[in-house]
């Protein structure tokens, strides 16, 4: 009995990762940066208000990452936005293993090219230590989400953890695996 193994996966192990030793001249292949794990987080703005909100999107969440996720809880209250302490404002889940690999091969592929008008995604959303941030303007570009039984369009943030040490590292790994940048990335020349 065989064993699946995502295709992106396959494809880090037997092209990229020796890739990237040979760009970066790394003299152990444990030096190579991957990825670790993937974290999509998406803030429910009308949940003060409706509580169902909440539940939808844990349930679009669900959907799109293959994996239940965690509701979050305001930790102080807010007179401004009608916030109390313990109210449910979003939900977040983290991916890693299989499930990172088939996700990101599902963003890749079909996706972001569902985008309306997409050029590319930023360059710029590094964050200085390998790590990059993705905003995602609208859940419907997934295929898990079904069209007609969405209220509210509503958009959610992708983080690629890495454990590149510098940016440049964690650009060159996200491209190889097919991560479709915008524009020549500076931090390469750095």
């Amino acid at each position: 009995m065989s064993t699946y193994i995502p295709r992106l996966k396959v494809k880090y192990r037997e092209e990229i990762a020796a890739k990237l030793q040979e760009q970066f001249g790394y003299s152990s292949s444990m030096q190579t940066p991957r990825l670790e794990k993937i974290c999509i987080n998406q803030a429910i703005g009308g949940a003060t208000a409706d509580k169902k909100l909440i539940d939808i999107a844990a349930d679009e969440m669900a959907r799109i990452s293959g994996q239940k996720p965690v509701v979050v809880k305001a930790k102080r209250s807010v007179s401004n936005f009608k916030l109390r302490e313990g109210m449910p404002i979003a939900v977040r889940v983290t991916l890693r293993h299989e499930r990172m690999w088939e996700f990101l091969d599902r963003l890749l592929s079909i996706a972001l090219p569902r985008i309306r008008d997409f050029r590319g995604v930023n360059d710029k959303s590094f964050d200085g230590r390998g790590n990059y941030s993705l905003g995602i303007t609208e859940q419907i570009i997934f295929p898990e989400i079904e069209i007609d039984k969405v209220n509210n369009i509503t958009g959610m943030d992708i983080t690629f953890v890495t454990s590149a040490k510098t940016d440049a590292e964690a650009y060159a790994l996200l491209k190889e695996m097919g991560m479709p940048f915008k524009n020549k990335n500076k931090t390469q020349e750095q």
